[in-house]
């Protein structure tokens, strides 16, 4: 008798495969008993790949949501994934452009009052207080780039619920 090939069709990444694991992702077949195909020779399934599943890419062939909404911290790309398709519709990547933009403009803000500053007060203070200021702004782009790339939203007090509203 010829064996019955059980093509399956994983729920979690879509592929299609024979046996009791997905070749791609790992997860079990539904309905996974001992007698079923798949099992090795010795009686136990074959362990799950160590390594995560590939992001998955999106449908046009373009960037993944978590890399365009990254490279939207780069100032002129924030501008470029607003003008551009499919970026422009795609609310996760439109909130962090315009989080970037107006995150940008408040530095900018910040700058021009520090340089006020340095009008009533002595050089070394505001040149000091230039210092601290650029490394905040340092550590937070640094923050931002590490969080959207992990795929987590991050919202600035402020500035995130204007850009909450444009996106």
């Amino acid at each position: 008798m010829a064996e019955e090939r059980i093509i399956v069709t994983c729920s979690k990444c879509g592929a299609e495969y024979e046996g009791k694991f997905c070749p791609q992702c790992g997860t079990a077949a539904p309905g996974d008993a001992a007698g079923e195909a798949g099992q090795s020779a010795a009686g136990t399934p074959p362990p799950p790949s160590s390594a995560p599943p590939p992001p998955a890419a999106p449908a046009s062939g373009g960037l993944a949501d978590n890399v365009a909404a990254t490279l939207c911290y780069v100032f002129i790309l924030a501008i470029v994934f607003l003008l551009i398709e499919p970026y422009n519709r795609n609310k996760t990547v439109r909130f962090h452009a315009f989080q970037a933009i107006f995150l940008w403009v408040a530095m900018i803000v910040v700058y021009i009052g520090i340089g006020f500053l340095g009008i009533i007060f002595p050089w070394w203070l505001t040149s000091t207080l230039s210092l601290f200021v650029n490394l905040g702004f340092f550590i937070l782009w640094i923050f931002l780039l590490i969080k959207t790339y992990q795929g987590d939203k991050v919202s600035l007090p402020v500035i995130g619920e204007m850009a909450e509203k444009q996106a």
